[in-house]
């Protein structure tokens, strides 16, 4: 029965690091994609053309 209790334990500590990776790739990617939206319109990307 311990067997059973440490098998669950892991398994819910590998849930949470799995959650915790994709957290931070979502975070990750998130940062990336706002400061290349940032470097386009810097860059005048999002502009009328004039």
């Amino acid at each position: 029965m311990a067997d059973e209790g440490g098998r669950g334990a892991a398994r819910r500590v590998s849930a949470w690091m799995i959650l915790a990776v994709v957290a931070a790739a979502l975070l990750v990617c998130g940062c990336s994609a706002v400061v290349g939206l940032l470097i386009s319109w810097w860059a005048g990307l999002f502009h009328t053309p004039t």
